[in-house]
């Protein structure tokens, strides 16, 4: 059974699955799926074609599925879609994709949001993310597993942060972050691997150290990236964590903070 507030404006065409809370003055327009368990507060506004998976929360005043602020955008019908177990706080603001690129912005699941924090178009956002209060990704911004951003924190478009970074709080990315990497200032700058976050979530003394010894080839050893590799290839045969730094490495488009 749905519990929906009766001011809250409910398009015909919208899907709402079960045991669905919607609070007041709440608007969920054409095109737009929400999951089972969901618990909308008052005063959201949802716009499609967005997709929402089961047993998330959103709170008051946010903006989710909204037309990108991207200037070439002409009303073509991109996605958004949220998996489950997510929680978006007051006033977050999340906008659909662009055909400029795959035509859909994707936040994964078990992520927290906080307050005033934006996701820009075409933007993925992986699994256990947390952007912490006024956090923003400009468009195309891809941020992996288990990463933490800081208040404040703003990344560049096309930025990519890798899994298990931390972020300080006020920090300007205009580069990509490589996996496990700490990083902080303006602009940002990488200040070890991020050990203590890697320990909460069950990495083996040995896998923390050996990363902390392929960060020193990347950023110590006065090795460039190309001549770095083949070292960390090495290292990865002894310790298969190295592989998601590795992989960060490879895949950066825009280089990698220094």
């Amino acid at each position: 059974m749905s519990l929906i507030h009766p001011s809250a404006i409910i398009d015909p065409s919208a899907e709402l699955g079960k045991d669905v809370e919607v609070g007041p003055w709440t608007y969920i327009g054409p095109q737009v799926e929400v999951g089972d368990g969901c618990v909308i507060g008052s005063h959201v506004v949802i716009k499609g074609p967005t997709k929402i998976g089961r047993h998330n929360r959103i709170f008051q005043f946010a903006s989710v599925g909204e037309d990108c602020q991207d200037k070439k955008y002409r009303g073509e019908p991109t996605r958004l879609e949220i998996g489950d177990h997510n929680v978006i706080r007051e006033g977050a603001t999340l906008h659909r994709g662009t055909v400029q690129d795959q035509g859909i912005t994707r936040v994964g699941s078990h992520n927290l949001l906080m307050a005033y924090t934006h996701v820009a178009h075409d933007c993925l956002v992986g699994d256990q993310v947390i952007l912490a209060n006024n956090a923003a990704l400009a468009g195309h911004v891809h941020v992996d597993d288990y990463a933490i951003l800081g208040g404040f924190t703003a990344v560049h478009q096309f930025c990519h942060i890798g899994a298990h970074v931390m972020c300080g709080a006020g920090t300007v990315v205009i580069k990509d972050i490589p996996a496990y990497v700490m990083a902080t200032g303006n602009t940002a700058q990488p200040h070890g691997i991020n050990s203590e976050g890697l320990k909460r979530r069950g990495f083996s003394a040995e896998a923390i150290a050996q990363l902390k010894r392929a960060y020193k080839v990347i950023y110590r050893s006065g090795l460039t990236l190309e001549q770095a590799l083949p070292q960390l290839q090495q290292m990865a045969e002894a310790e298969s964590a190295v592989n998601l730094l590795i992989k960060s490495l490879q895949t950066s488009s825009r280089g990698i903070i220094r």
